[in-house]
């Protein structure tokens, strides 16, 4: 049994499953100053209020994964994002306070408003710089970090941040199509066009400036016959952008949602392809950077145990939190009359400190009515 490659699928699993769970929430709060209503404000927040905090299980699951399985590329890695990493977590921590601050403050609700939409952003910008010095390799002698503090600060890193910023919008406003209704839908929609052109406009310029500044990159992807082989990746991906696109004002309301995840997809498939298999890019790769047998295997096995407990509980929480959300009672689905019992919890607003807030001026919405009228 290949225990490394299986800690590196579980670790680039649990980073994945990061981005896409806690991007569209981070999407949420970078288009958050951009809702032309206070109402549309309080729906998107409504929206991602049972679930943000969960999502970012999967950040601190794959960091403790790669403490314990790589150790190596932990104590490389590190050092080297010090400075973006750092900010990533301050801008996390500040945008949870923001984001249950928001829920109580009455006379500086604007104040927290843009520290919600500041934390995403500083968040978003920080993992581009990430990604941008993952994939442009970082400086290594004698098995150790030989840059400096700000070596993550290049042209790649930052077109990178705006890709980030790019698709996590995409998938936020995606998420407002899919899960909320009437204006505030109609601004997912409109606001997911811009997103859709930033996302495919960095995903270019960082694929160019990657063939043209790393070459064990372009080598792996321009190589003959290989070229061959890897064209379908990137086809794929114009596909899957020109699709998003469509779907934006298309009947099917999940479905932008669901191409940008297959976007996401692609471009974590094109990472793999050029970074596989370092773990340091050009300089650990899995197997020598991994630890000791018995140490993956004690490990496995407390993974063994988390990993379904994780799963089964943000499965709970987004089945009992599916459907429309609206502002007075929670989520709603067409068929919840019917199914009274299975759907009680999830109409509850007391079951989150942040459902007990009410919109005093709302008057509730008659079934059938139109909530924009």
């Amino acid at each position: 049994m290949d225990l490394p490659l299986i800690f590196a699928c579980v670790a680039a699993g649990a980073v994945g499953l990061y981005v896409l769970a806690d991007g569209f929430d981070l999407g949420i709060g970078l288009l958050f100053l951009l809702a032309p209503r206070e109402q549309d404000r309080d729906v998107m927040m409504e929206s991602i209020a049972p679930l943000w905090d969960g999502n970012e299980t999967w950040l601190v699951f794959g960091g403790a994964l790669l403490w314990t399985a790589f150790p190596i590329a932990y104590y490389v890695l590190l050092p080297a994002f010090y400075l973006p990493l750092m900010i990533m977590l301050f801008a996390l921590i500040f945008r949870g306070i923001a984001f249950e601050f928001r829920f109580q403050a009455r006379q500086f609700r604007r104040v927290w408003d843009y520290a919600f939409a500041g934390g995403s952003l500083l968040a978003v910008l920080a993992q581009g710089l990430v990604l941008g010095g993952f994939i442009g390799g970082v400086p290594v002698e004698n098995g150790v970090f030989s840059g400096g503090t700000f070596s993550c600060l290049t042209v790649l890193g930052l077109l990178c941040a705006g890709g980030l910023v790019g698709g996590y919008a995409l998938l936020g406003a995606g998420w407002l199509i899919w899960k909320t209704d009437g204006r505030t839908q109609m601004f997912g929609r409109k606001i997911g066009h811009a997103a859709v052109i930033l996302t495919a406009a960095c995903m270019a310029l960082v694929s160019g400036w990657t063939a043209f500044t790393v070459p064990e990159v372009a080598e792996r992807w321009f190589g003959w016959p290989r070229v061959l082989q890897l064209a379908p990746m990137p086809l794929a991906a114009t596909v899957a952008v020109l699709l998003i696109w469509r779907a934006l004002w298309g009947s099917s309301q999940s479905r932008p949602f669901v191409l940008t995840i297959v976007l996401f997809l692609l471009g974590f498939g094109g990472l793999a392809v050029s970074l596989w298999p370092y773990v340091v890019p050009r300089h650990a790769t899995v197997w020598s950077a991994a630890s000791d047998g018995a140490t993956l295997r004690f490990v496995g096995v407390g993974m063994l145990v988390i990993l379904p407990i994780i799963l089964g509980y943000l499965g709970h929480a987004y089945w009992v939190f599916r459907g429309k959300t609206v502002l007075e009672g929670g989520y709603g689905t067409p068929d919840a009359e019917g199914d009274a019992g299975r759907r009680a919890a999830a109409r509850r607003t007391d079951l989150h400190s942040s459902w007990s807030v009410r919109q005093p001026d709302a008057a509730p919405i008659a079934k059938g009515a139109n909530p924009d009228d």
